[in-house]
């Protein structure tokens, strides 16, 4: 099975090799049919540190890496 990628924006560096990617899905109300936005966040590792607040970045499904981390930064 072919691994997930998303693309997003990172919302927080705080953590050491970890950031939190917020990424936006838009899809069409089934009866309204208006767009609607919706936003989660992922916890990726990101292993330089390299990331900061505002990067977009894409971030690929992997192995768990801690109770939070499912996903790893892919690249900028």
């Amino acid at each position: 099975m072919p691994k997930r990628i998303l693309q997003g924006v990172v919302t927080s560096d705080l953590n050491e090799q970890t950031v939190t990617v917020s990424v936006e899905r838009r899809f069409k109300h089934p009866v309204m049919q208006k767009t609607i936005r919706r936003c989660k966040k992922y916890r990726a590792h990101d292993e330089r540190n390299s990331f900061k607040i505002g990067d977009n970045v894409r971030i690929i499904e992997c192995a768990p890496r801690s109770k939070s981390k499912r996903w790893e930064v892919l690249e900028a």
